[in-house]
C-alpha cells in the first residue's frame, strides 16, 4: 500500500513456468486453510471416547454433543474457505477476487450464527469471553459484506487485517482463560472481578494488535525510504503520456529546434487519421 500497488490481487501465473514456478505462486493461504480445517475436523471427530454421535438411541432421541457438532462445522467451513481460494488463485483460468471475498463474507454469516448459538446455557466467563468474540465477529461480517462492493478500499483491508489479528489473538486467550488458565486455577463464574478483568485484557488485545499493525507500516514505511529513495523522483522525470485502450497514442516531445518542430509538425500530419 506504501507503493500503491496492488499485489493481494495478482492475475493467475501462467501454466507454462514449469513446475516450480507454479509452486512457488500457489495460494498458501489457502493452502493453510485447508490443512488447519482438515487437521482440527479430525481432532474433534476423535477427541470423544464414544465418537461423534449424533443422537442418543434412547426414547424419545436426543442430540448428543451440540457444541461439538457446533465446533466440527465451524472447522469444515475453514477447509471449505481454503478450497475457494486454492481453486480461485491456482485451478480457474483468471482468478475471481469476487469469489474469494463472497465465500469469506459467507462463512463469517454463517460463524456468527453458530457464536449466537454457542453461547446459550452460557454465564459468567465463558458468556463474557464469546460475547466479545461475537462483537469482533460481527463487526468483520459487517467490513466483508462491505467489501464485497469495494474490494480496492485501502482502509478496509486494514480494517479487515486488524479484524482477524483480534480474532486469532483473542482465541489464543480464551482457550487458557476457559481451559488451562495461567495461575493454575479455574476462573470462578460468581466473581465480578473476574468478570471485569476479562473485559480488561481484551482491551489489552486491542491496544497491542493495533501497535502490532502500526509497527509493520513503519518498518516497512522506513525500508521502502531506505532502499528506494528516488521512486517519486523517476516516476516525476519520466515525459509524460496520454493513453487510450490500446496503449500510449503519443508522448510529449522535448523542446527542439524551430526548424526541427516543422519537420515533427509535418510529419504528425501526415500520420495523423
Amino acid at each position: 500500500m506504501i507503493v500503491n500497488d496492488s499485489l493481494l490481487y495478482s492475475a493467475c501465473p501462467p501454466r507454462n513456468k514449469g513446475i516450480w514456478a507454479g509452486l512457488w505462486k500457489i495460494s498458501y493461504g489457502g493452502l493453510i486453510k485447508m490443512v488447519t480445517g482438515s487437521i482440527l475436523t479430525v481432532y474433534v471427530v476423535f477427541c470423544l471416547d464414544d465418537g461423534m454421535v449424533f443422537v442418543d438411541r434412547e426414547v424419545p432421541p436426543r442430540f448428543m454433543y451440540p457444541k461439538e457438532w457446533q465446533h466440527l462445522t465451524m472447522f469444515i467451513l475453514l477447509a471449505l474457505n481454503g478450497c475457494v481460494d486454492v481453486m480461485s488463485n491456482n485451478l480457474l483460468p483468471q482468478r475471481c477476487v469476487l469469489l474469494e471475498k463472497g465465500t469469506v463474507a459467507l462463512t463469517f454469516y454463517v460463524l456468527l450464527m453458530l457464536l449466537v448459538s454457542h453461547v446459550q446455557g452460557s454465564a459468567g466467563v465463558e458468556l463474557q469471553t464469546h460475547s466479545l468474540l461475537i462483537m469482533v465477529v460481527f463487526l468483520m461480517m459487517l467490513v466483508l459484506t462491505i467489501q464485497l462492493w469495494a474490494p480496492d478500499a485501502v482502509h478496509l483491508s486494514l480494517i479487515e487485517t486488524f479484524l482477524f489479528l483480534m480474532m486469532g489473538s483473542w482465541l489464543v486467550q480464551v482457550g487458557f482463560i476457559l481451559y488451562r488458565p495461567v495461575s493454575g486455577y479455574p476462573w470462578q463464574d460468581d466473581d465480578i472481578s473476574d468478570i471485569m478483568f476479562i473485559t480488561t485484557f481484551f482491551c489489552w488485545h486491542v491496544m497491542t494488535n493495533a501497535l502490532c499493525l502500526l509497527g509493520i507500516y513503519s518498518i516497512a514505511s522506513l525500508w521502502h525510504r531506505c532502499h528506494s529513495p528516488s521512486w517519486k523522483l523517476t516516476a516525476s522525470t519520466e515525459a509524460p503520456y496520454y493513453m487510450s485502450p490500446e496503449g500510449p497514442v503519443y508522448e510529449l516531445l522535448p523542446e527542439v529546434e524551430p526548424s526541427e518542430k516543422d519537420e515533427q509538425a509535418l510529419l504528425l500530419s501526415e500520420s495523423a487519421p
